[in-house]
């Protein structure tokens, strides 16, 4: 006795978008002419050829194009050789191209890269209709070679000493995603720089991911299409890897001998095969497997079915199929169209990568742009969507008075622009830094935290103040800062300006001074020799008036004070080496240290009368002293260059000095 048992149609089973185009291009022939042919079956499948061929559709070889009859020629899906064309248009037939987009696009691949030397490789089966097209676009004397797996690459490549050559690697738009993927590695291995694009249709790939998957968790698949369709023929393949897998073309091969035992079975088909079959295989199933479904099928009606209608400015729920190199990202959107959403349409955050926004898998909001059903394309964006739903935060944000955080992207006229969860905001540059005279290309792609000051609905139109907020942060800061600050607290600040006189430390809210003279124990001559605008400096808190806000700030340090060194380090009677660094009247002052001078007097320079001390010393001369006076109180130091001399002379120079 049979079970019920659950079954499952692959939502992306049945016709792809090219045999839709095709077939509806072939009808709408059919409301206007009567002499209308196809070359070669309109698609893999008897029953629709059937079909035509009752309403008067024959499906005819290039031989059978009579000259100067005024047929009416349709080239199917699978599209045609150049020559074809050529000879089509010498009989005088009127062609209609129903060639599929996404096949179209690899004849002109074909053709731009052999015109230009290169040789190609065409991933498929080289009887294939769709496989001779392709290669009948090849530019003139161009090298063109059909592989069918990874074995059959090695050898064309080896064969054909393709080493070193320009090569192109392409497939057949029904192609096995996963062979074609083994392929590609293989040629990149053997030839390196080789080019791969791949062009195996977005929707025999999720077709046959789709089917592969329910596959894994059925006890049978059933594929419903032409035998001679090669996408069908990969679907079935596919399939059996995982459990027992039928082929049938109508639901009259079925037999429920088939299904006994099974519990799960999936249904999926191939892109040449109508919906109205899959249906009845559908309901045939349900009643063998005692499960009940009733439905009347028209043709017509289930083939309108499968392109559903889309129009610029709607709102579609999208899911995420692949990012290519250009940062263009694929997307299904629940019909036959390929949609696309270029890099500019993703997002206005120049800082985020097309990874960073989206990623394969996920389910996003889209609203599109444009429509082409002659090619199949949707393109679409998500940055518009973002911006509906970021003003709705902008508006709120305003009413609420709080705080937004975006990304500069333009520096403008007057302004900035701020991009805020997909909206730009206008920021007037009064209200874009913190003063007046700052750079605004310095907040270029910087993220920053704002305020809005008026919005406009109407327009959709907001303009904000980065200001605002500095100044809050700021108030609050200052207020946290002088009821924690001591005189004496050491605290890390940044250099915001310099002075002549000094410089301007930002200690957190509140700018604290540095004078001249407190940025170092060194003598210096301006205060640029010590410190730049945005260096990292430690400080310590000389003074604070809370009243008026000023903080006086010093950067020496005791354990760096010369004096104290010196001090440590030196007594009266020492002998020393110092440097000459200045000449006076009355005297001379030698380094000892960095920032300890000693005064050589006049009358301790020689052992003779000295009337000009630069008869004598220069500046940068290394001179031997020795320390006579150290005066802790006034921190003066007399240094003797005279009592270093033999006592015979020092003497003579004392009753000469004395005369």
């Amino acid at each position: 006795m049979l079970r019920e048992c659950k079954i499952i149609v692959a939502k992306t089973a049945g016709f792809c978008f090219g045999v839709d185009n095709a077939l509806k291009i072939v009808y709408n022939k059919l409301n206007s002419r009567h002499n209308v042919a196809t070359l070669g079956p309109i698609i893999h499948n008897p029953n629709v050829v059937s079909d035509l061929e009752e309403k008067g559709v024959k499906a005819i070889s290039l031989d059978e194009v009579s000259a100067g009859q005024g047929q009416t020629v349709v080239i199917r899906s699978h599209g045609v050789g150049r020559a074809v064309y050529d000879e089509l248009e010498a009989k005088g037939a009127e062609v209609v191209d129903a060639t599929c987009p996404f096949v179209a696009r690899i004849h002109k691949l074909v053709f731009e890269h052999t015109k230009n030397g290169g040789a190609v490789l065409i991933a498929g089966n080289a009887s294939h209709p769709e496989v001779e097209g392709i290669t009948g676009h090849a530019a003139k004397g161009g090298r063109v070679f059909v592989f069918d797996g990874e074995s059959e690459l090695r050898k064309v490549i080896s064969e054909n000493k393709l080493e070193g050559s320009e090569v192109l690697l392409v497939s057949q738009t029904t192609y096995n995603k996963a062979v074609f993927e083994e392929c590609a590695g293989t040629a990149r291995e053997l030839l390196p720089g080789v080019r791969t694009v791949g062009t195996i249709c977005d929707a025999t790939a999720r077709r046959q991911e789709e089917a592969g998957e329910l596959a894994k968790n059925s006890d049978i698949m059933v594929i419903v299409g032409g035998r001679h369709s090669s996408n069908t023929k990969k679907l079935a393949e596919v399939c059996s890897q995982h459990c027992r897998t039928l082929l049938v073309e109508t639901a009259a091969e079925l037999d429920k001998k088939d299904f006994e035992g099974a519990h799960r079975i999936g249904i999926s088909a191939g892109a040449s095969t109508p919906a109205y079959i899959i249906k009845e295989v559908q309901q045939t199933m349900s009643e063998m497997t005692k499960t009940t479904e009733e439905e009347v099928f028209n043709f017509e009606e289930e083939l309108e079915k499968t392109l559903k209608k889309i129009h610029t400015g709607q709102k579609v729920e999208g899911y995420i199929i692949g990012i290519d190199a250009n940062g263009e990202v694929k997307v299904d959107i629940g019909t036959k169209h390929t949609g696309y959403i270029p890099a500019g349409e993703l997002t206005d955050d120049p800082t985020l990568k097309p990874e960073d926004v989206v990623k394969v898998g996920d389910t996003v909001d889209l609203i599109v742009l444009k429509t082409s059903d002659s090619d199949g394309i949707v393109t679409l964006s998500k940055k518009k969507v973002d911006a509906q739903k970021g003003f709705e935060k902008i508006v709120e944000a305003k009413e609420n008075d709080t705080a937004l955080t975006g990304v500069v992207t333009n520096v403008v006229k007057g302004g900035v622009l701020v991009s805020a969860g997909g909206v730009k905001v206008f920021i007037p540059a009064s209200q874009a830094t913190a003063r007046r005279d700052d750079d605004l290309n310095a907040l270029l792609k910087k993220t920053v935290d704002f305020k809005i000051l008026e919005v406009n609905e109407g327009k959709q139109r907001a303009v904000g103040s980065i200001r605002a907020l500095l100044r809050e942060k700021r108030a609050l800061a200052q207020s946290e800062f002088f009821e924690k600050a001591e005189v004496g607290q050491v605290i890390e600040g940044e250099v915001k300006s310099v002075t002549e006189y000094g410089a301007f430390v930002d200690l957190g809210g509140v700018d604290g001074l540095v004078r001249k003279a407190d940025l170092t124990w060194k003598r210096i001559k301006q205060p640029s020799d010590v410190v730049a605008v945005g260096d990292k400096v430690e400080v310590t808190i000389k003074d604070i008036d809370k009243e008026t806000g000023k903080v006086s700030l010093t950067m020496k340090k005791d354990s760096e004070n010369p004096w104290t060194i010196f001090k440590s380090q030196y007594e009266e009677g020492q002998t020393i080496s110092a440097k000459i660094v200045s000449i006076t009247s009355f005297g001379a002052f030698a380094q000892i240290i960095d920032g300890v001078d000693g005064l050589i007097h006049i009358s301790q320079i020689a052992n003779k009368r000295v009337d000009n001390v630069s008869d004598i010393l220069k500046v940068g001369d290394e001179v031997e002293a020795k320390i006579i006076e150290i005066n802790d109180e006034q921190k003066r130091i007399s240094l003797s260059i005279r009592a270093l001399l033999p006592e015979e002379e020092a003497e003579e120079a004392a009753e000469t000095a004395e005369e």
